[in-house]
């Protein structure tokens, strides 16, 4: 019966979904904006499980501002602050993330967006050679690949298919609409790997937890297990690394790509460990850019989700003739 019934669910989402988007796309700018306040302020106060989550992540990711937020009302405070902070990031995002084709175009993105170490960056996205653009989950994550298509710059994306198949074609065609090439994380890998020997230019998120199997490097002081699959990519076709993050910097619609770091693999192939040290460099670089800008991160998911599985030690028996 549930299997049945769900076609009508995701539809009936699909729906609500492209009525808010066109409710957004229709009333004014500053009304858009103070509904995005309006829906954090819901959201916040009747999401206590991703609460949960972000103050979980926060006390252990930076335990000098929160590490005794159970019983310093100070810091109690501070920390509900910043999760508010989160929440209304995530929605204000959400708000101009449908207004992106109604307000930027190619005359006039220099009004939203600056481009940090752009003599650096500029040659490398136009150039023959292929590059691996590596963000996070912290502030516009989209903005670049959407500013990279509509300057005329093809480029690649790796992405989670959704499991509502309505709002998957309704958001793929928003993430094409500049040019832009979405590959699903799972099923494209030989198409991901014919991008990269090609010249293209590849970018993903590496801040997702990768399950017991992934690599496991630092992330906050933590270990939090990582994709290998970025690194290798990487190091099998020889290819820079640009690590990437795009913060807020004003108001709306206001952003700044940061270069953290330019990673070239042939530095790391006389490495026995090359695959995890790339990793744990990229990784150092995102938390960096995170940590100027706190308030824009996703600490709402489980980043830190699986853990090191921890060797029992073999004992030997009392009466082995090995001693």
């Amino acid at each position: 019966m549930a299997k049945a019934s769900q076609p009508v669910t995701n539809y009936l989402v699909y729906g609500a979904v492209r009525f808010f988007v066109a409710l957004i796309q229709t009333i004014p700018q500053s009304w858009a904006f103070g509904f995005a306040r309006a829906l954090a302020f819901a959201v916040h106060h009747v999401d206590k499980r991703h609460r949960k989550i972000a103050s979980e992540n926060l006390m252990q990711a930076f335990p000098e501002q929160y590490a005794l937020a159970d019983s310093d009302p100070c810091q109690k405070k501070a920390l509900a602050r910043h999760i508010r902070a989160v929440y209304h990031h995530f929605c204000l995002l959400l708000v101009e993330m449908i207004l992106l084709p109604r307000v930027i175009r190619p005359e006039n993105w220099r009004k939203h967006l600056v481009i940090d170490r752009s003599d650096t960056l500029i040659p490398l996205l136009i150039g023959e050679k292929s590059v691996l653009l590596i963000t996070s989950h912290h502030g516009n994550w989209e903005m670049g690949g959407y500013l990279m298509g509509l300057v005329g710059i093809p480029s690649f994306a790796i992405a989670r298919v959704l499991d509502n198949p309505y709002l998957e074609r309704f958001l793929l065609n928003f993430r094409q609409r500049t040019g832009q090439v979405i590959l699903a994380k799972k099923g494209e890998y030989e198409m991901i790997e014919e991008v990269l020997a090609k010249g293209g230019k590849l970018a993903t998120l590496a801040d997702q937890d990768a399950g017991p199997k992934g690599v496991f490097v630092n992330f906050f002081g933590r270990p939090a297990s990582t994709h290998k699959a970025v690194a290798f990519l990487a190091l099998q076709f020889q290819i820079p690394m640009v690590v990437i993050g795009t913060p807020r910097i004003g108001g709306p619609l206001e952003y700044r790509i940061e270069v953290e770091d330019i990673i070239h693999p042939e530095e790391y192939s006389d490495r026995p460990d090359a695959c995890k040290a790339v990793t744990e460099r990229f990784t150092q670089a995102l938390e960096r850019i995170i940590r100027r800008h706190p308030d824009q991160y996703l600490w709402l998911h489980r980043r830190w989700k699986h853990a090191p599985l921890v060797r029992k030690k073999t004992r030997i028996p009392r009466d082995s003739n090995l001693v």
